[in-house]
């Protein structure tokens, strides 16, 4: 290793380590915590309950049954932010540092062409967040195992799981890295490029959560029951919260049309008002690798996007 790499791992090794620090604890405290939690599941305790949201409960006393996952949603928790944390104390400084310190006037000096300098800073730091990011992605996977889509556990929907695992945590963090770059490329001052890009990375992580609750880009499927009969069960679904009566032409209406849930007074309101069926809206749980791939393009499609713009930058800034 020399010239601008042995230059980049020089800059970048206390980051490098943080991240190796950060991932080995996090397995350490998975590896304790999946233990006991698999001790409770091998109880017996919990073999009465069935799969669904409805909470399973103890025979004595009436209380939910409940494994202890706050552990296992904090770092779900922490996926979830690796694009804010990487882009300001990563992406930012990375050629920022560099730009208002003035020093790589120096390493340009010495042969280095600005495509040389930009690889060897980004190759090591994006090699890093791809392999850290996915490891926690994996970890928070083999952890959620023994506990997904339970009552008592949690279900894939929820924004920990959700957006806390699978490929889509790799996508977010390389965009969090390209966004922390660029931004640190055309702010003078490494603190308000760190400020931009908590700004633009944070923004963008609440946006990603506001398409789920909406299924803007993910839409619900359309589930139906003929007359007063039972609704399909809603089971590991994850409702849009859409519920409502079906005419004979084909228009949907509010369910509060006809509040009952079945029997006698539900099929008289039905037939009053002409409805032949019921439905509601919910995404079944193999949506779960359709939100993960959507989030994936867009949030890694951001990141080429945002690096191309800082080579084509590169020229003219630097």
């Amino acid at each position: 290793m020399k010239g601008s790499l042995w230059l980049a791992w020089r800059q970048q090794r206390v980051l490098v380590c943080v991240g190796a620090a950060v991932l080995a604890l996090a397995a350490a405290i998975a590896a304790y915590s999946r233990s006991g939690m698999l001790d409770a599941l091998r109880s017996g305790l919990f073999d009465h309950c069935d799969t669904g949201p409805l909470y399973c409960t103890q025979s004595d006393t009436g209380l939910p049954l409940l494994l202890d996952v706050e552990p296992l949603k904090y770092l779900g928790a922490l996926n979830i932010a690796l694009p804010v944390i990487i882009g300001v104390f990563w992406g930012a400084p990375l050629l920022g540092r560099d730009r208002e310190l003035g020093t790589h006037r120096m390493v340009l000096a010495q042969g280095v062409s600005r495509g040389q300098w930009f690889a060897s800073r980004t190759a090591l730091a994006a090699v890093t967040t791809v392999a850290v990011s996915g490891a926690l992605a994996g970890v928070f996977a083999w952890w959620w195992r023994p506990a997904a889509d339970r009552s008592y556990g949690l279900f894939w929907y929820e924004n920990t799981a959700l957006s806390g695992s699978g490929p889509r945590v790799v996508a977010a963090a390389l965009f969090g890295l390209a966004a922390g770059t660029l931004l640190g490329l055309l702010a003078r001052r490494v603190l308000a490029a760190m400020g931009l890009t908590l700004l633009v990375t944070g923004a963008t992580t609440l946006l990603l959560e506001w398409t789920h609750r909406t299924r803007l880009l993910v839409p619900p499927h359309l589930y139906t029951s003929a007359g007063s009969t039972p609704k399909p069960p809603m089971g590991e679904k994850w409702s849009a919260s859409h519920y409502g009566l079906i005419t004979a032409s084909g228009r949907r209406d509010d369910v509060m049309n006809c509040p009952f849930p079945s029997g006698a007074e539900l099929r008289e309101c039905m037939d009053r008002h002409g409805y032949v069926a019921r439905f509601y809206e919910a995404n079944p749980a193999g949506d779960y690798w359709t939100f993960q791939w959507t989030d994936t393009a867009v949030l890694g499609g951001l990141a080429l996007l945002l690096t191309a713009a800082t080579l084509l930058l590169l020229r003219r800034r630097v």
